[in-house]
């Protein structure tokens, strides 16, 4: 069977997988999976996920000209006036979901009517067993594999509930009109970009978090982004939300440290919630993580009692504690790699790849993976740090820059790479060398001098940095006479 169309309520429905979730799992069925009888279940407003319709891919085709913008904006520091640069939010918005809903509704009609052994269920589901579920309309579906991709949603506050101009960052970019002003509540990923993007377009931003914005990372990292972020939009930190008042002139929000402001609309942006809730996997026995996400194995497989379910599989963000694209993805072809080994009879394989990295694209931009130096001497390494400052490459010159930097976690015995941490521009790209070398288990002994660098390019800050790590290990080196004393 094949396309969308609703079998009898009450009739069971067999299919040999079942995929919850059009995000990354819905890249499982391939022609490798051509002989099976397979369900896709989505009950999504967009067919594709997050990424491709509300998340990464939008936000960052609003982030390319926020940059510009903002570029030619501050440019004085380069003899660059241009400051009546004005970006048209309509036309940007336009473009993106021009492009970026043509690829949803194709892909969508693909699996409505392109394979022959595909179904696609657009409705909400629930279980009622590990491997069965029941659809809204009354469906019964029953799957000898499933897996889980269901993904995560913005967190509700009590105090804003989603609608009107209280939204979250499925709609921001979506909007009619650009808010005159605008309060963005969170101090993650996803409000700090936000807050870049519609700042940048012109509005009046405030951004308020119940403490400083990005404290996870590393803290100079934190601390630069809150000074460069302050500069650029207002930042309220200390300030958990306290009331919230809608009037004829928009609302009025009050705050713990004493603050309060008045705008046009609001985007809460304080976290994701996994979908396993909507799925009811409680019911199916599944564990869970105290945050609501599914317990899985190594081999990417649901745990019920503490042991894996055969031919129960989990990814992304209803079962990951990264909430990134890339990891789902790789969760995705863990699970088709296992889902096939298991038809062939082979050993199943384990999902071991790190370490993994994290994008910021705000202003300015951060790119980070790994330990800080706090984090790796808490768990035990002899580790030391280095920086170097873009302003001390030649790169650095040419952008005026006296304020983004990298920073390297080394372990002072192998000279591995614990972590990277850089703040600046182009930080995601320069951050790659590096997460190359952790990766497959490359030092930082010999891996400057050993390969050109282009000069003079961006990447001589990494350069630079490998260059102070590996001087410092030399120098904490025990002497050979100390080793023969």
């Amino acid at each position: 069977m094949a396309g969308s169309s609703a079998e009898q309520p009450g009739a069971e429905e067999v299919f040999d997988l079942i995929v919850i979730g059009a995000g990354s799992g819905n890249s499982i069925p391939s022609p490798e999976f051509a002989d099976r009888r397979i369900a896709i279940v989505d009950d999504g407003r967009w067919f594709g996920g997050t990424c491709l319709n509300a998340g990464c891919i939008p936000t960052k085709m609003f982030v390319r000209p926020a940059e510009i913008a903002r570029e030619a904006r501050e440019g004085g520091r380069l003899g660059l006036a241009a400051d009546s640069v004005r970006l048209d939010w309509a036309a940007v918005r336009d473009r993106v979901f021009g492009r970026t809903d043509s690829i949803s509704r194709s892909g969508e009609e693909y699996r409505e009517s392109g394979e022959r052994n595909v179904s696609l269920v657009r409705e909400t589901v629930r279980f009622t067993g590990p491997r069965t579920l029941v659809t809204e309309s009354g469906r019964i579906l029953r799957g000898e594999r499933i897996v889980i991709g269901a993904g995560s949603r913005p967190r509700e506050l009590e105090l804003l509930p989603f609608g009107g101009s209280v939204f979250s960052s499925d709609d921001a970019l979506r909007l009619d009109a650009l808010p005159q002003r605008l309060a963005v509540l969170g101090g993650g990923v996803v409000a700090s970009e936000f807050a870049a993007i519609f700042s940048a377009f012109g509005a009046e931003v405030v951004q308020a978090n119940r403490s400083p914005l990005l404290r996870s990372l590393d803290g100079e990292v934190s601390e630069s982004f809150n000074r460069i972020a302050a500069r650029n939009w207002r930042v309220e930190t200390d300030a958990a939300l306290e009331s919230a008042e809608h009037g004829e002139g928009g609302w009025r929000l009050g705050f713990a440290n004493g603050a309060a402001v008045e705008v046009d609309a609001v985007l809460v942006a304080v976290g994701r919630v996994p979908n396993s809730d909507r799925l009811d996997t409680a019911a199916a026995g599944f564990d869970h993580h105290e945050d609501g996400r599914i317990e899985v194995d190594a081999h990417q497989r649901v745990l019920a009692g503490g042991r894996p379910l055969e031919g129960v599989y989990a990814l992304g963000d209803v079962s990951s504690p990264h909430q990134l694209k890339h990891v789902a993805n790789h969760d995705a072809r863990v699970v088709a790699a296992n889902l096939l080994a298991e038809s062939e009879g082979r050993a199943l394989v384990e999902n071991t790849l790190g370490p993994v990295p994290s994008t910021i694209f705000s202003w300015p931009e951060i790119a980070v993976f790994g330990s800080t130096l706090e984090e790796a001497r808490a768990a035990g390494a002899d580790a030391l740090e280095v920086r170097q400052d873009y302003g001390g490459t030649a790169w650095g010159w040419a952008l005026e820059d006296e304020e983004s930097f990298c920073k390297l976690v080394v372990d002072r015995g192998s000279g591995a790479l614990l972590g990277a941490h850089i703040i600046g521009p182009d930080a995601p790209i320069l951050l790659q060398p590096l997460l190359q070398a952790a990766s497959f288990g490359a030092g930082v002994r010999g891996l400057a001098r050993g390969q050109y660098w282009p000069h003079p390019a961006a990447t001589e800050i990494i350069e630079n940095a490998l260059l102070q790590a590996e001087a410092e290990l030399t120098a904490s080196a025990p002497s050979q006479s100390q080793e023969d004393d």
